[in-house]
């Protein structure tokens, strides 16, 4: 990590990242954090904010020292309980997460993607092919972003087709929680009951059909790669992490091509940059903001001592956006390579997942390329503001079908 004058007390800043104007537009905010300083102390949470990528990037991959398992929000699970069960891959440390992470990623790999690429293909082509009937003006968020993984990837893992409209709500509730408690948190309370109970029925092996990634799950289990008690535990994290990040994640890219025309000309012209402009959406607007790690000892970063226990609040967003990394940050830009962004997190909890969120992203980007000429705002898209998620609302498009 950068190194200041050893001792060198920290900026500190009464900043909210979690008010409601920090959310609606972080990057004023990100960038007054990572001008003030590779550490910044927030006094409103005493937490210390990294917001600059090369300490980011050092905390994310530096697992001994920040660890994940007293949670990776603002809450402390040494000092209080969590409202759930922790997530065995985003909220533990070795060796606790060793054994989960090793059956997802063999579940997720290049010969399930195979599987399904064709799939998920066809499936695009189908639901852009019926959106285009019914007119030229509609909500890409509710239309593609919201309704293409809410097809696939729950068909995918094995649940049923009813109450799928749980996912989204269960979802921004799980990411809300790792901010403070404020009125977000609040508004999921009368649900919470409700959708955690749906969620957890889905997680058992009786609900889910055979041969998707829950039903392999708990083959797992039986083989003992992971307990019978870990595996519902295991398939509820593919369900909270699968479905919302990959939500917002195709939602940035479709605001950015409404947005950067010219971009959308190049995706056309060059069909197999799909992935890559993908990237640079998660890169340039990343769906996860913030993550929360602990300090397992004191630490110091560029000069400043973290104490042990305390803390630390890394701005992913911010990094990702950082001008020390990346030339002319807020461009979307297919001729860069995003490769290397924190938008998936980094090392030993990267997202497991992201090479599904991938491959979803190139099957509608494709289906969308051989359709239309070009896409453009019909209107202000309004955001849904959540503690941890830069999430949406409503993104409506005008486009053109090509000839």
């Amino acid at each position: 990590m950068t190194e200041t004058p050893k001792g060198m007390a920290p900026p500190v800043s009464d900043a909210d990242p979690f008010a409601p104007d920090a959310l609606e537009n972080p990057e004023p905010l990100h960038a007054a954090l990572r001008e003030a300083g590779p550490v910044v102390h927030l006094t409103r949470y005493d937490v210390y904010a990294l917001a600059r990528y090369e300490e980011v990037r050092a905390a994310l991959v530096d697992w001994q020292r920040f660890e994940s398992g007293a949670g990776v929000g603002l809450a402390d699970f040494r000092r209080e309980k969590p409202w759930r069960p922790p997530s065995l891959l985003l909220e533990a440390d070795p060796p606790r997460h060793d054994a989960p992470r090793r059956v997802l990623s063999e579940l997720l790999g290049p010969p399930a993607l195979r599987r399904l690429r064709e799939q998920w293909r066809r499936t695009a082509e189908e639901m852009v092919d019926h959106v285009l009937a019914r007119g030229v003006e509609f909500d890409a968020f509710t239309e593609l972003a919201r309704a293409f993984p809410l097809r696939v990837f729950p068909d995918a893992v094995g649940l049923g087709p009813d109450g799928r409209e749980n996912l989204l709500p269960y979802g921004n509730m799980a990411f809300n929680a790792f901010g403070p408690v404020n009125d977000l948190v609040k508004a999921d309370a009368p649900r919470a009951a409700e959708l955690s109970g749906w969620v957890n029925a889905q997680c058992v092996r009786e609900a889910l059909a055979p041969g998707g990634f829950g039903a392999r799950i708990w083959e797992a289990a039986d083989r003992g790669d992971l307990t019978h008690e870990q595996a519902p535990l295991v398939v509820r994290s593919l369900l909270t992490a699968g479905v919302d990040t990959t939500v917002h994640g195709l939602a940035a890219v479709l605001h950015a091509f409404a947005t950067h025309p010219e971009q959308w000309q190049r995706l056309r012209e060059r069909p197999h940059l799909a992935r890559v402009a993908f990237d640079e959406a998660v890169r340039r607007q990343s769906p996860v903001q913030t993550f929360f790690r602990t300090a397992t000892t004191d630490v110091t970063v560029a000069g400043v001592r973290i104490p042990r226990g305390t803390k630390i609040l890394m701005f992913l967003g911010a990094a990702n956006r950082d001008p020390a990394r990346w030339s002319e940050p807020d461009r979307f830009d297919l001729d860069r390579d995003p490769s290397g962004h924190v938008g998936f997190g980094m090392g030993l909890h990267q997202c497991v997942g992201q090479h599904v969120a991938r491959l979803e992203a190139e099957a509608l980007l494709t289906a969308l390329t051989r359709r239309i000429a070009r896409i453009e705002p019909a209107g202000a898209p309004r955001r849904h503001l959540n503690n941890t998620l830069r999430s949406w609302a409503s993104l409506p498009v005008r486009v053109h079908p090509a000839s």
